[in-house]
């Protein structure tokens, strides 16, 4: 088990609901909506390309693991009221300059976007991961994707350092989850 996976809380740190959204571990159940979030030219406009639908297939089974070996990973979000698909949101580690560290990171389909979705469903994981006694929290963003970057904004996450991640610079927002308010 890792360290961070020791810091969180025994079964996983599924975020709580909030008075819009829902969330669930990622299945192979949801090969379709992943496939369809994640193959969306729009919303992977900051990624190298959109993904093919086995890409989505990893990227599901990649959070699988991630909930076994950490505890967290992106979940599923979904409408309150009528469990409609919205996009993910969640926890991964990320490698940053070679440290170890928790990442909040979002997608949310086009039909979803502007509406504040993104900034509740990422409130939630930020509490959550605080909950958990996740000590920090970043979110590692492209320079140019200024949606995102206002959604670390309002969940408290501010500019840290500039960095080279996969090829391309990135910007890295974080926060102490232990003593911000």
């Amino acid at each position: 088990m890792s360290l961070i996976a020791q810091q969180c809380i025994v079964g996983g740190v599924l975020p709580t609901p909030t008075p819009r959204l829902q969330f669930r571990e990622m299945t192979h159940h949801d090969l379709d909506d992943m496939t369809a979030l994640l193959s969306d030219p729009e919303v992977m406009r900051h990624y190298p390309a959109p993904m093919s639908r086995d890409e989505a297939a990893k990227w599901i089974a990649w959070n699988e693991r991630n909930y076994a070996e950490h505890g967290f990973g992106l979940w599923i979000v979904e409408l309150a009221v009528d469990g409609t698909f919205v996009g993910d949101c969640g926890l991964t580690v990320q490698d940053v300059e070679g440290e170890r560290m928790v990442e909040v990171g979002y997608h949310v389909g086009t039909a979803w976007q502007g509406r504040g979705l993104a900034t509740e469903a990422a409130a939630a994981v930020r509490d959550a991961a605080r909950n958990a006694g996740i000590p920090h929290l970043i979110a590692i963003i492209r320079p140019g994707n200024h949606s995102s970057r206002r959604v670390a904004e309002k969940i408290g996450l501010r500019l840290d350092r500039q960095i080279v991640k996969n090829g391309g610079d990135a910007l890295v927002f974080s926060v102490d989850l232990q003593t911000a308010p």
